[in-house]
């Protein structure tokens, strides 16, 4: 089954005053990498988060980011007020008796050890987290089904590309016959013309031989029918039940270096350009594939 890397769901919640924004995000990676940004407050849920994420996504970069917005007076930060005015004493000392000189005391909420949010007992923190994995869960099903939708149109653009090189791969094995005999019928009259004015007599064991030769050099239906194997796999992996992008990467690679072997043995023109069919085809479904979880 392929299903894209490339995905986006969201969920949302309002619960006890405050406003829950959940997003993920997800694009190609070979590996599974999480970003995971949340409040301070939350930032203790950060190893549960990830072994949600990776229990339901096997590759890709992740982000997730969760906005919460807290109308709720009771959430207020704590403020120290011995550390408060411990800042204003050194400001006022440092400032001197102008009275030209204002104190912003927003900003000195900012400062270091004034303000610190309120301290999670296990049971709100059971309860946090209760939240959070729900909203997780609700944008995850959401970003898979996107996942899902977008795998499904990879996987039509996909066997699109295989029947491209099936269509060429008819054509190379229509035409590979032939080019051994047409070998045999040049080298004979080559012969013969070289030949035609002096009393040497064309042997004709030699000639065979000589086509023999040719003929074993040249033979591509071993690398024809791997390749066929190969395409046959790649529609297996495409119609399976598991994730197989990894699978398809290896399959899409080994595909090229039969396209390439046949490349180099054959001296055929018409084969040659069916060949360069077949490797395009085989380098835009590694690009494709790139994308599939």
């Amino acid at each position: 089954m392929v299903v894209s890397m490339t995905g986006f769901g969201e969920a949302r919640l309002e619960e006890g005053g405050r406003s829950y924004h959940v997003e993920i995000r997800s694009v190609n990676n070979r590996y599974f990498k999480p970003t995971i940004q949340l409040p301070e407050e939350f930032a203790l849920l950060e190893n549960e988060v990830e072994r949600v994420l990776r229990a339901r996504l096997s590759r890709g970069s992740i982000t997730l980011r969760l906005h919460v917005r807290d109308v709720n007076p009771q959430a207020a930060l704590q403020i120290d007020a011995p550390v408060l005015q411990a800042y204003l004493a050194q400001l006022r000392a440092a400032a001197g008796s102008s009275p030209e000189t204002r104190i912003d005391l927003a900003t000195l909420l900012t400062l270091p050890g004034v303000s610190q949010p309120r301290a999670v007992d296990e049971e709100q923190r059971a309860a946090l987290w209760r939240v959070l994995r729900g909203l997780i869960e609700t944008a995850l099903d959401r970003l898979i089904a996107m996942r899902a939708r977008e795998g499904a149109e990879l996987a039509a653009d996909l066997r699109r590309h295989c029947e491209r090189i099936e269509a060429s791969l008819r054509v190379v094995r229509t035409r590979a016959p032939l080019v051994v005999r047409e070998y045999r019928d040049r080298l004979r009259a080559r012969v013969e013309e070289l030949i035609a004015d002096s009393s040497v007599k064309l042997a004709e064991q030699d000639l065979l031989k000589e086509v023999s030769i040719y003929a074993e050099r040249s033979d591509i239906s071993e690398e024809l029918n791997r390749l066929d194997g190969h395409l046959q796999q790649f529609e297996a992996l495409l119609a399976g039940e598991e994730s197989a992008g990894r699978k398809l990467e290896f399959v899409a690679q080994e595909m090229l270096r039969e396209a390439n072997t046949i490349g180099s043995k054959t001296g055929d023109a018409e084969i040659a350009r069916e060949i360069i069919e077949v490797k395009s085809a085989i380098d835009r479904i590694k690009e494709q594939v790139q994308n599939a979880e």
